[in-house]
Order: C-alpha cells, then sequence, then structure tokens
C-alpha cells in the first residue's frame, strides 16, 4: 500500500504561520475595538458595532477583488502586496482618530486581510494533495482556531491591565512577522495539464458571465450557507463581552474563545478525514444541532461554567461548519478556479460576520442579549433546511 501523500511540508507550515498570525490580529483587536470606540471616541453602540464590522466589509471587497489580482501578477506577489498594506494600516491606529477616520482605517485594513488570506487559501488548497484535502484544510483551519484562541483572551487580559496602545503595538509587530514569513514561502508552479488553458479560460468567462470574473458560482450555494451561520454567529463574536458584563461573569468571557478553540482543536482531527471518507452530511447536520443548542443554552447563561459549556458546544458546532463549507467550496470547481472559490467563500463569510454586527447592533435597541441568542438559535436550527436544500441533498453517501 502506498504512503498518504504528505501534508506537513515547509509550504504549508509557513503559510498556516501567517494565517495564524493574521487571525491572531483580527481577533486581538475586534474583540477590544468595540470598547475603545465607546470608551476613547464616544462612539454610540450602533457606530461601534459599524467600526467592528466594517473591517469585515473590507475583507469582503478584498476577496471580490483578489481573483483578479491572482490573474494578473501572480500569487506571491499579490500576497506580499496585501500584506504590506496590512502592516501599513496596522501602524494607523497610533494615529488620534475620530470615529469616521477610525471607521476608513478599519476598512483598509481589512481590505488588505481580504487579499493576503484568500491568497494564502488559495495556495493551501492548491498545494493539498487531492485526496486528503478535506483533511488538509481542516488542520489549516487549526491557525486559524489558534488565533481564535490566543487573540481574545491576550486582547482582554491587555485591555484590563496593561491599555489599547500595547494592544496595536503588538499587532504591529505581529504584521512585521507576517511579512517577514511570506518572503520565505516557495509557491508551486500549478501542474501543467491544468494550468495551460488559461486563456482558454479567460475567453470562456468572456463568454458566459461578469460574475465569474469575481466569483466561483459553483461555490455559490455553500458559501450562501456559511453566509446565514456567520450571521447567527457574529453576535458572539461582537458582543459577548457585553453580555458577560450584564450577567457579571467578565472573567470568565476571557476564557470564552480558549475553551471555544480548545474545542475544535479536538474535533477537527477527526471531522477532516471523516469528511474525506464519508462525505460532509456526517459532519454538517450534527454541527448544525449543536450550534442551535449552544446558542439557546448562551440565552440563559448565568454560570462560568454554563457559559464555557456554549463556547465548546459552538466550536463543536460552528468551528466544523465553517471548516467543512471552506472544504466544500474549493472541491466544487478546478484548481485553477479555486482561487476564485476560496474567494467566493470567505466573501459570503465575511459579509455575515461583517454586516451581522451592525444590524445587531441596531436591534438592541429593542431586545436584550438573551433575546439576541435566542432568536440566533432559531435561525441555526432553520440552516438545517437551506444546507438540506442548496447542498446536503445532493451529496451521495460514501462506504
Amino acid at each position: 500500500m502506498n504512503d498518504p501523500a504528505p501534508l506537513w511540508t515547509r509550504n504549508f507550515v509557513l503559510v498556516s504561520s501567517i494565517n495564524f498570525q493574521l487571525v491572531l490580529i483580527f481577533y486581538l483587536l475586534v474583540v477590544v475595538i468595540v470598547g475603545y470606540a465607546v470608551a476613547e471616541l464616544g462612539a454610540t453602540t450602533a457606530q461601534a458595532g459599524l467600526v467592528s464590522g466594517l473591517f469585515i466589509v473590507g475583507t469582503l471587497v478584498g476577496r471580490l477583488l483578489v481573483g483578479q489580482f491572482l490573474e494578473h501578477f501572480g500569487r506571491k506577489t499579490t500576497l506580499v502586496a496585501g500584506l504590506t498594506g496590512f502592516l501599513i494600516f496596522s501602524f494607523m491606529y497610533f494615529i488620534p482618530f475620530d470615529v469616521g477616520m477610525l471607521l476608513l482605517v478599519r476598512f483598509m485594513h481589512g481590505f488588505m486581510m481580504g487579499i493576503a488570506s484568500s491568497v494564502l487559501g488559495t495556495i493551501i488548497a492548491q498545494i493539498l494533495p487531492p485526496a486528503r484535502r478535506g483533511e488538509g484544510i481542516g488542520y489549516y483551519s487549526m491557525s486559524s482556531t489558534l488565533g481564535t484562541a490566543i487573540g481574545p483572551f491576550l486582547a482582554i487580559w491587555m485591555m484590563l491591565h496593561i491599555g489599547y496602545n500595547a494592544i496595536f503595538i503588538v499587532s504591529s509587530i505581529i504584521a512585521v512577522s507576517c511579512l517577514i514569513v511570506a518572503l520565505l514561502i516557495q509557491i508551486p508552479n500549478l501542474p501543467q495539464t491544468e494550468a495551460a488553458p488559461i486563456k482558454e479560460n479567460t475567453v470562456q468567462r468572456a463568454k458566459t458571465s461578469l460574475m465569474s470574473r469575481f466569483i466561483e458560482p459553483k461555490a455559490l450555494p455553500i458559501s450562501i450557507i456559511m453566509l446565514l451561520v456567520s450571521i447567527c454567529y457574529s453576535g458572539v463574536l461582537s458582543f459577548i463581552n457585553f453580555y458577560a458584563k450584564e450577567v457579571d461573569l467578565v472573567e470568565t468571557a476571557s476564557f470564552f474563545f480558549l475553551t471555544y478553540a480548545i474545542a475544535i482543536l479536538i474535533s477537527r482531527p477527526i471531522t477532516g478525514p471523516l469528511m474525506d471518507r464519508k462525505g460532509a452530511n456526517i459532519i454538517m447536520y450534527p454541527a448544525f444541532v449543536l450550534m442551535g443548542t449552544a446558542l439557546i443554552l448562551l440565552s440563559t447563561a448565568n454560570s462560568a461554567w454554563g457559559l464555557l459549556l456554549c463556547a465548546a458546544l459552538l466550536g463543536f458546532g460552528y468551528g466544523n461548519i465553517q471548516s467543512v463549507c471552506q472544504t466544500i467550496a474549493v472541491k466544487s470547481t478546478s484548481i485553477e478556479r479555486m482561487g476564485f472559490a476560496t474567494s467566493t467563500f470567505f466573501i459570503f463569510l465575511d459579509a455575515g460576520l461583517g454586516f451581522g454586527p451592525y444590524f445587531i447592533g441596531k436591534s438592541l435597541d429593542y431586545i436584550g442579549y438573551s433575546e439576541l441568542y435566542l432568536y440566533s438559535a432559531l435561525a441555526a436550527f432553520a440552516c438545517i433546511a437551506v444546507y438540506f436544500l442548496l447542498h446536503g441533498r445532493h451529496v451521495k453517501p460514501s462506504a
């Protein structure tokens, strides 16, 4: 029997390390930026939600354009340019701003992250062995999970004990590291048999639709599902600290995303190979149920262990939904279109995480946090039907 193709190559480790650092910076900032905007700049709750979400809107726009950049400039140049811009805007948090200028910086910072992270996802999808792509993307996603774990924990600790400027300093140092590591990546050429028909593909896209110049139509169904699920999760991401203050669990909240990440780290080595063998449905349906259950429990959480249980269930649920949906998206198309498939998936993910906090911030003028998470739970359960209609019913059961 032949040994399986290797996953942990030099490029895999380097790309994963950059992804970890980008996600770490994102969570260092997103967890505290709402409080910073309110406390330091006098922003309203809705404005603070926009400050949080506009970064992800910028990321969305970057992902929308990255396919064109990849075709014209290549993967390495696009990656380095994106990370250079990301570094520049990381330094701009030190400049005293009003809310309006902070919104602009957040948007451009997100735009640069959208470009860089989409290129990273494209490179990973293209270097992984096809038969182990689900497993490989699962492990790659664990680099995001580590950032998800360390970022909020570190951000809340630094906010309480050192201050906002310390968070901006650490973020800038990590951004420098991202750029240095990117210069060490040796990006392989695409297989000749699949990379050759570039001109033919260009002509074909011109004949089909304008949409296919920016996104991958085959990745749209699973991306729509990711949009809906990420809206449900965005209320947790942006407002869990406010809810924790309301129920007097601020200290426990600093461990919320750490617990969430641990659950993902435990489950990913199992769910990735299981998906490759048995298909997506065996992971997705239980994950929706776990996510909905977590949000219901969160709406009634009044103890430390209850809050952390919600975090763990969200990790098993939402954490695996995101990984599986990304795998489905990149498997839906050919290798030369994986850049578009990757950006399509993240466009919809970012749209949910970006616009969600703004509209949720508006709704919090009329409902409380408990009601918010209860309604989010109902929406998560409704996503089961949407998933079945758009993708699940088309999946053939594996032996």
